[in-house]
């Protein structure tokens, strides 16, 4: 997990530099540029993978095809043994795979690639820039004095002009621009049945937690006490006896108890913080300025993100998280209204194609405000085609069926019946920081000031409490560009 910049047109290693300042609680662990000839690299790197010699950028061995990696790929170690029969690698790095696969299949590489990953190619003068299928790293692109600029986050770009977000599942190249490599595939309507379908869940899943707690450094799982995370906690301990949980709250909030119940009954090392109305008022302007939004229903949840990501740093530099869950299997109440497969199936492929721009970004920016790297197994690439696959009716709610049945029943055995069974609350709901929020804005923004403040502002501000998030995020970002890149909840009640 780390930070990156690269340029294509004329370098510039003033900005170079001053961008990945921008960027360095991504990787606090080291720095590396490089500017060649019409192209240049950057990379401030959170050490997970061959800590002792993974710096980069990363260059083959004549020198002319180097690579920037934020992200993991998390079947690196097979595709190196092919690799390896064709290459010399000098380093232990996932980083060094995907420079030796481009080097074999150019920017088809990315077929190859089960991970989350933003990289940046240098081959020979010419740029190849790719981010992963769903999002889950981020990345921008912008112009700058003609010069065409990628980052990791918007900070990094200050100054900037035509600031876009790189698209999921694209890659560009200086040669050919943006193409799309993935789109999320549709339903089988038949040809599997519902036994399949849950042991194909659960055989899935226990093979993306395991590979996503390959590192060469402490691993530990959020758990809030809900079913996604719980399910993530119970496949760690199957593999670790050894595992850190944590979990935070306001005083008397479901989720503590909840994440209290998990941790004795896994038998986990459980960690918990309990806050404030005053610590989130404290620590809010900081939010805004890791998270880049000002998107209400995203600040709820990222508040509560930016305390267990800081209590999780005491301890371990990765985490495993329960993110996709209910985007993948139908988990939002709002969705049991949907009772046609087709509306049902269109609406999800919505939420998960937009979770870049939601929890994916709250996830990636609040554990990297503290440098911590957070991993998300229910988007293990396998996992998302395999349940997208599924016929609609296995991820429809019923009057005798609860949302998320099939992955409820896939992994019952493993948890507390009041867990297995619990009823869906959004993260900020059961860490208690959603009705705070919203007295917070209530007494901060009067409606004559609301009504004044939003006839000038570029975007639309919805609420009381968005005008608050807004105000704090130009105060702190201050480029007044970068609120018209801001992805918003497109249903604004629906989504965390």
């Amino acid at each position: 997990m780390c930070g990156i910049v690269a340029t294509y047109g004329q370098p510039d290693e003033t900005f170079l530099r001053s961008a990945l300042t921008a960027m360095r609680h991504r990787g606090p662990d080291d720095e590396g540029m490089f500017v060649g000839t019409g192209a240049a690299l950057g990379h401030r790197r959170l050490s997970i993978i061959d800590v002792a010699g993974g710096h980069q950028p990363i260059f083959n061995e004549s020198g002319n095809v180097g690579i920037v990696l934020n992200g993991e790929i998390y079947n690196f170690r097979e595709l190196r043994k092919d690799l390896e029969t064709r290459h010399t690698f000098r380093t232990h790095s996932d980083t060094e795979v995907i420079l030796h696969l481009y080097e074999d299949r150019g920017i088809e590489c990315v077929h190859e690639l089960a991970g989350m990953f933003a990289f940046a190619v240098y081959d020979q003068g010419r740029l190849v820039v790719a981010r992963d299928r769903i999002g889950i790293k981020p990345l921008y692109s912008a112009t700058k004095a003609g010069t065409r600029v990628f980052a990791s986050e918007l900070k990094a770009l200050s100054g900037c002009e035509e600031i876009r977000e790189f698209p999921p599942g694209h890659i560009w190249s200086s040669d050919v621009g943006f193409r799309e490599f993935y789109s999320l595939p549709l339903p089988r309507e038949a040809g599997i049945s519902e036994d399949e379908a849950i042991r194909g869940v659960r055989d899935l899943l226990r093979d993306a937690v395991r590979r996503r707690m390959v590192a060469d450094v402490p691993v530990g799982v959020f758990l809030s006490g809900g079913l996604d995370s719980s399910i993530i906690a119970a496949l760690m301990k199957e593999q670790s006896e050894q595992l850190h949980s944590f979990a935070v709250g306001i005083q008397g909030s479901p989720d503590l108890a909840a994440a209290r119940e998990v941790a004795e009954h896994l038998g986990t090392i459980h960690h918990e913080y309990v806050y404030t109305e005053q610590d989130m008022v404290r620590v809010l302007s900081d939010v805004l300025y890791y998270l880049e939004s000002f998107d209400a229903p995203l600040v709820r949840s990222a508040v509560p993100g930016f305390f267990v990501s800081e209590l999780a740093r005491r301890e371990v530099k990765v985490i495993l998280t329960g993110e996709g869950a209910d985007e993948l299997f139908g988990g939002y109440h709002y969705l049991r209204a949907l009772d046609d497969p087709a509306r049902l199936t269109g609406e999800l492929t919505r939420i998960t194609s937009n979770l870049h721009n939601t929890n994916l970004q709250r996830t990636d920016r609040m554990t990297m405000a503290h440098s911590v790297e957070a991993r998300v197994p229910f988007l293990d690439p396998e996992v998302i085609d395999f349940t997208f696959r599924l016929p609609t009716r296995f991820r429809m709610a019923g009057p005798d069926r609860m949302e998320k049945w099939i992955l409820r029943k896939a992994f019952e055995d493993l948890l507390p019946p009041a867990v297995a069974w619990r009823r869906k609350q959004k993260f900020s709901e059961g860490a208690g920081s959603s009705d705070i929020l919203r007295q917070v804005a209530d007494r901060t923004v009067s409606d004559d000031d609301m009504r004044t403040s939003s006839a000038s502002t570029q975007v639309t501000i919805r609420s009381k409490e968005e005008m608050m998030f807004y105000r704090i995020f130009l105060e702190r970002l201050g480029d007044e560009s970068f609120p018209l890149v801001v992805g918003r909840t497109a249903d604004y009640p629906s989504v965390q």
